[in-house]
């Protein structure tokens, strides 16, 4: 799908805010809310935009605890299977398989340190993980989208 200006601004103002208005996008961008409107489906049914979220603050929902664990399996396991077993566990909010040593990448959000340990233990147990190694986040010094900002990468 081919994105221009106007897609690119209005994806940067729902990212920023998905609550804004379809009127408000387009004063923004200088269009009609009904132009707007009819982009943003385009880009929903093109793949581009794929939903609308809230972004939470763990610590305020009790999850104080952030950890990232390298998954080092055995043999050669395929992705499928670690995403079925990382998938049972709540905890674990995002995992992507890595170049490097590693092969995959688990976040791990937890209320305490016990249960992250506990999180930590039953993911070790799984049969093809040969070892983990974990690093607990202290401080977070920057979060963006996933989405990257107009203009970035040109």
């Amino acid at each position: 799908m081919q994105l221009d200006r106007l897609d690119s601004e209005i994806i940067a103002l729902l990212v920023e805010d998905a609550r804004r208005s379809y009127a408000e996008l387009g004063q923004r961008v200088g269009l009609s809310a009904s132009a707007v409107k009819r982009r943003v489906d385009r880009l929903r049914a093109g793949g581009a935009i794929t939903g609308f979220t809230v972004r939470l603050d763990p610590a305020v929902l009790g999850w104080t605890v952030e950890g990232y664990v390298e998954l080092y399996c055995t043999n050669s396991t395929p992705p499928g299977v670690i995403r079925a077993a990382v998938d049972r566990f709540p905890e674990v909010v995002d995992a992507s398989t890595v170049s490097g040593d590693a092969d995959a990448v688990l976040r791990i959000l937890a209320t305490d340190m016990r249960h992250f340990e506990q999180v930590l233990e039953q993911i070790g147990a799984q049969p093809f993980v040969a070892r983990t190694k974990s690093v607990l986040v202290l401080s977070p010094l920057l979060r963006r989208s996933s989405t990257p900002p107009a203009g970035a990468g040109r």
